[in-house]
């Protein structure tokens, strides 16, 4: 499942006595987001810029192609004619191979980037979503304990209102430090 900005944003927690505390959830979902959105723009930047590149080898690939076209029209002309326009276009052709074959090292680097870019992506995500797993598991579990102690506390409060008055002998701080 892919996460969205809005995801984030619009995440509900389930609420309870002792819970977390609702905007400190809030505040961190919202930076969460942020950060999300961040990189999800950086990533459409760099898709966008990958495209144009592409675009411009195109226009390259054209230009490499009149060129061939241009080359044969000029052999069909005069020998001495020939004669220079080869060596001229051969320059020109190189030229516009140097400038295709930067342009496709460009591309390869950008997307390479890309990659790596979602390659990092998909492990923090990952790492946010573990911490955030542990942080539910270590509440969930303080929560459960402190559920007991309550729960011990009202069995000896009971215990102790079925007792003849003259044999209580309640210790109240010592019940007040079972519930903490």
């Amino acid at each position: 499942m892919n996460l969205t900005p809005t995801d984030i944003k619009t995440q509900e927690f389930s609420k309870s006595r002792k819970g977390y505390d609702a905007d400190e959830v809030k505040a961190f979902l919202e930076k969460i987001a942020e950060e999300v959105e961040d990189l999800m723009n950086e990533n459409e930047t760099l898709l966008d810029e990958t495209e144009e590149l592409k675009t411009n080898l195109d226009e390259y690939k054209k230009i490499e192609k009149d060129l061939q076209t241009k080359i044969l029209n000029v052999q069909n002309s005069s020998a001495k004619s020939m004669e220079a326009a080869k060596n001229q276009t051969g320059m020109m052709l190189k030229e516009a191979e140097l400038k295709a074959a930067r342009i496709i090292e460009k591309a390869k680097e950008n997307a390479n980037e890309i990659r790596n870019a979602v390659i990092n992506l998909r492990e923090e995500k990952d790492l946010i979503i573990a911490k955030l797993k542990a942080i539910v598991n270590t509440q969930s579990t303080l929560l459960e304990g402190k559920v007991k102690k309550i729960d011990e506390a009202q069995q000896e409060l009971e215990k102790t209102k079925q007792q003849p008055k003259d044999d209580l002998d309640v210790d109240v701080d010592d019940i007040v430090n079972r519930l903490l």
